[in-house]
């Protein structure tokens, strides 16, 4: 694996959801860091592609109450446990599942393994509701996919928070997750 600074030089082979993220991240002037890989849809898989963008790569998990109303990606470090009991009572919506591959593909445009910040820049309507633990927000750089899970980005914190998120029209909720019982 090798780190290349920004997009790939071609799109010969790439999805067009992929193409998508770099040219959103390009025209909001965002640098990022790079790697290409094999599938990474697990967290294992990921320890490796850690190494290379030297950052790790954030858990993340597309949410939803019992009911199917509400939706939530949840943004939180690759080595933290998650205990829906303890989420579920800090944003007050009880039986917190895992949503549907469907859901998924519906207002992020990402299948399940490449889930990721970046999928925000496809729910226009403001569907899901971003969650990241505050762990997160303490490191200088975020690690995420491009919304396919054969690539993985480096990007700066602050960037996600300043830029990135205002342009999708998202305001994050940050939670305290210890993923402790």
């Amino acid at each position: 694996m090798e780190l290349y600074h920004g997009r790939p030089r071609s799109d010969d082979g790439r999805l067009p959801r992929e193409i998508r993220t770099y040219d959103f991240l390009d025209r909001l002037g965002i640098a990022y860091e790079r790697t290409d890989h094999e599938r990474a849809d697990h967290m294992e898989a990921c320890n490796e592609i850690d190494a290379v963008l030297g950052v790790l790569i954030c858990k993340n998990l597309f949410l939803c109450n019992r009911q199917g109303t509400k939706y939530y990606l949840l943004m939180m470090p690759g080595d933290k446990k998650f205990k829906t009991k303890e989420l579920s009572a800090q944003i007050q919506s009880a039986r917190l599942s895992f949503a549907s591959a469907e859901d998924m593909l519906r207002f992020l445009d990402i299948e399940p393994g490449a889930v990721s910040i970046m999928g925000l820049m496809n729910d226009r309507n403001h569907i899901v509701q971003l969650l990241i633990d505050e762990d997160v927000l303490k490191g200088e750089y975020i690690g995420c996919h491009p919304c396919v899970c054969t690539s993985s980005l480096k990007l700066r914190t602050a960037d996600i928070i300043d830029t990135f998120l205002p342009a999708t029209g998202h305001v994050p909720e940050t939670v305290h997750l210890t993923g402790e019982d």
